[in-house]
């Protein structure tokens, strides 16, 4: 892993380690509050020392560079763009992340919407007056700028925390 200061990412996929070598008793799997538990502290933590706005902006900021690394190691970006959906679908939910659907989109790809059931940020989470997907939102923007090659904007805009029973996203390509 990293231990100097830098002012690029040098995160690399084989840096999450050789999981069937380091837990050959435990596995892949673990208890999603143990998840959250790292997800929400972290959160609290840069709320404290950066403020709201900054946290949001860090945490979509990790969120899009694990969807670039997931796209990259995970899933076929030369796909036509309903069966790499389908692939993306597929992986989420494999890996227990969430069941993910397409709901509308246009013609050209480029303005569309997905949902994400039972999503592994918030789903069970009490009602609040705030979404709290931003890694998402990184996420997905990130798996579409690696797909696509052009910039999403990335908006959860229904989310479990506000009430919703699925966690909703607009994707919108940057001009």
């Amino acid at each position: 892993m990293f231990k100097e200061e830098r002012n690029t990412s040098l995160f690399q996929w084989s840096d999450l380690g050789d999981i069937n070598k380091g837990r050959p008793n435990l596995g892949f799997m673990t208890d999603i509050r143990v998840y959250r538990l790292m997800q929400y502290t972290l959160r609290d933590v840069l709320i404290k020392r950066y403020g709201v706005d900054e946290t949001n902006k860090l945490i979509i900021e990790a969120g899009y560079n694990a969807g670039v690394h997931f796209c990259r190691n995970l899933i076929d970006v030369k796909l036509p763009f309903n069966e790499f959906i389908a692939e993306l679908q597929k992986s989420l939910r494999d890996l227990n992340v969430g069941i993910l659907r397409l709901e509308k989109t246009d013609d050209s790809k480029k303005h569309f919407f997905i949902s994400v059931a039972e999503d592994l940020d918030c789903s069970g989470l009490s009602v609040s007056d705030e979404t709290v997907c931003n890694y998402d939102e990184g996420f997905f923007s990130g798996i579409m700028n690696e797909y696509t090659g052009k910039n999403y904007i990335v908006k959860e805009i229904d989310c479990w925390s506000t009430g919703d029973r699925v966690c909703r996203f607009e994707f919108k390509q940057a001009d």
